[in-house]
């Protein structure tokens, strides 16, 4: 290779498209989704894109894998796999917590080689709630291990994460740009990845079960390890939540006749409005605009003397005893639960008021848990915000359906009718067709796996409008629109050009491994401020004319940035972690500590195991 290439008008409209992303994903001014739209939209304005390619990212077989591995997940999920394996792991076990602990790793690592890892974790935090309630081991002694091995056992197929979708669509593009006389740079095949996977789980059981359990016992011995049951013990001492609940009748005197039940919450010294009766009509979670009369009655939680108070200064008749509520309080059909906002929730940037939660969801907001600080005031304006954990008072059937939007992921382990049970084995059986055939190379995996999704629609697993919930049209739009950058950092010439100039400021002689580390090393930090979608497809390119350059194995480089991408245990730009970080109370210096020795690690155990098998 040319290392005086030339820099060209192209190649900087690129190299700045990707300086621009970067600034913008760093600082969240506005989604990722939304500026990778507006990075397609450029260069396709700027022709560094032909137009008849541009949108060619939308029907790329990265892209349909991802929707075809978001459904088939759901169908799993519909037919209640998940607690039956929570189930099965507590007999397992014995009781033993450091047996619980290794199975529950395991197993939710061979989950994720099939599966979108945030998607793993979220049917994995109401699991680790049960057995964290059960046994009494803690939430942060479950989900950093259970979140790092997700992310480790995603290597272990070509279908486990973004990133390792994506290689093959970015390796079979990059065969366009190479050199004359380079060889032509083949596909990777459905467990190409497994041995590297397999040492990565390995990796993670062994670093938590020696080293890193024991920090998380400090942190719970240091009084950090809350067990969320549904016990008012567990909410009145992690969020100031206590008391009972009370009937309150309004009399002709009050001053609350004509109010709505948003003006009464706002009252100096009202305790938490959960529900309303007028005339013949109960409901739990009333929404702010709903007006009280006389002899409506108000179902009030809190201490006796604060309920007591409010009703004295407001003419109202207090009841204990829940005549009108007895049956909505029911613990079986009603309580409180967490719920944690998700990166891709279309909840971030809006408060409660504009959600109107209590109305459309039949969810009454009682506080939030941000960065260990718990919001009780004036909540309705509260901007929630990615990682930000809710506390929710609600009939359980509500939670659910509110659930199944994916824009809140509920930590708490609550009462729920598996939906399907008795197509378990239907589903197990059209998805280990689906992985069969991805196994056969004479089709892409795409294909293979958008043959299980017609086989769990076609046999009632799931519902087509099920199927279409469960994708996550965030990502798709963010992998889609990105695409093309990669296209445009090789076709311009730039990742060559940047490549050159690399090797030019190394030692002559620099042997291959090192270039390997440098560049895992490289993925991981653009990772960490682009998300691994953006740091595959920025620096595979790059990583491929590096290779070339130095004579090693393009394939090699290009799969350590794929691995690399997703090595993050420290930051919320990692979506695993930033949906555990708020449940589990764990700070930015704890995931620091505990997370950057097992990323080298991670990044040493990959270049290993690369250069053992290239």
């Amino acid at each position: 290779m040319d290392t005086a290439l030339p820099l060209t008008t192209d190649m900087k409209l690129v190299l700045g498209l990707v300086v621009f992303t970067m600034v913008m994903f760093l600082f969240e001014r506005i989604r990722a989704d939304v500026v990778a739209l507006v990075v397609l939209v450029l260069l396709g304005l700027s022709g560094l894109v032909e137009p008849e390619l541009l949108f060619n990212g939308f029907s790329g077989n990265a892209v349909i894998s991802i929707i075809a591995t978001m459904i088939l997940g759901a169908g799993l999920d519909r037919t209640g796999a998940l607690n039956r394996l929570a189930g099965w792991l507590l007999r397992r076990a014995n009781g033993i917590e450091q047996r619980l602990l290794l199975f529950t790793t395991a197993i939710a690592g061979l989950n994720s080689s099939f599966m979108q890892n945030p998607s793993v974790m979220a049917l994995y935090m109401p699991v680790a709630s049960r057995l964290s309630s059960r046994t009494g081991l803690s939430l942060p002694r479950l989900l950093l291990p259970i979140a790092a091995a997700i992310v480790m056992g995603g290597a272990l197929t070509m279908v486990g994460n973004s990133p390792l979708m994506l290689l093959n669509d970015l390796l079979v593009a990059a065969n366009a740009n190479l050199p004359s006389g380079a060889a032509t740079i083949e596909p990777l095949k459905m467990f190409a990845p497994l041995p590297i996977g397999l040492a990565l789980l390995g990796l993670s059981l062994a670093y938590f079960h020696f080293f890193g359990d024991r920090r998380l016992r400090e942190k719970e011995d240091a009084g950090g390890g809350a067990t969320p049951a549904r016990t008012q013990s567990y909410f009145a001492k992690t969020y100031g939540i206590e008391g009972d609940v009370y009937e309150l009748t309004v009399s002709a005197d009050s001053p609350l006749v004509g109010m709505s039940i948003g003006e009464a919450e706002a009252l100096r010294g009202a305790p938490l409005l959960l529900a309303l009766k007028t005339g013949d009509e109960s409901r739990l979670a009333p929404p702010a605009d709903a007006r009280i009369w006389v002899g409506s009655v108000l179902g009030a939680m809190g201490d006796r003397q604060v309920v007591g108070d409010f009703a004295q200064n407001n003419f109202l008749r207090l009841s204990a005893r829940l005549r009108n509520f007895s049956d909505l309080f029911n613990p079986s059909r009603a309580g409180i639960s967490e719920a944690v906002v998700p990166p891709t929730s279309k909840f971030l940037g809006k408060n409660a008021g504009d959600l109107g939660l209590r109305k459309n969801l039949g969810l009454s907001l009682l506080a939030v848990n941000r960065d260990k600080q718990v919001l009780r005031e004036d909540l309705r304006s509260v901007t929630l915000r990615s990682g930000d954990m809710l506390v929710l008072h609600s009939i359980w059937t509500d939670l659910a359906e509110a659930s199944e939007s994916k824009d809140l992921v509920v930590v708490t382990d609550y009462p729920k009718d598996e939906q399907r049970p008795h197509k378990l084995k239907i589903a197990l059986a059209i998805f280990a067709v689906s992985m069969l055939l991805a196994l056969s190379s004479r089709l892409p995996v795409s294909i293979a796996l958008m043959t299980g999704v017609a086989g769990m629609l076609i046999a009632g697993v799931l519902n087509i409008d099920e199927a279409y919930a469960s994708i996550n049209w965030r990502t798709v739009f963010l992998m889609a629109c990105l695409i093309p950058l990669g296209w445009a950092m090789d076709s311009s010439g730039a990742a060559a050009w940047v490549a050159g100039h690399s090797l030019e400021q190394l030692p002559r002689g620099t042997p291959v491994w090192v270039l390997e580390i440098l560049v895992g090393i490289l993925t991981t930090a653009f990772s960490l401020v682009i998300s691994h979608v953006g740091a595959t497809i920025v620096v595979v390119p790059l990583a491929i004319n590096l290779a070339l350059a130095a004579e090693g194995s393009p394939t090699a480089f290009a799969l350590i940035v794929a691995l690399s991408a997703s090595n993050n245990f420290m930051t919320a730009s990692n979506p695993v972690i930033s949906m555990i970080a708020g449940p589990a109370g764990y700070t930015s210096k704890e995931l620091w500590r505990i997370g950057a020795p097992l990323s080298l690690l991670y990044t040493g155990v990959i270049v290993a195991m690369v250069e053992l098998m290239f």
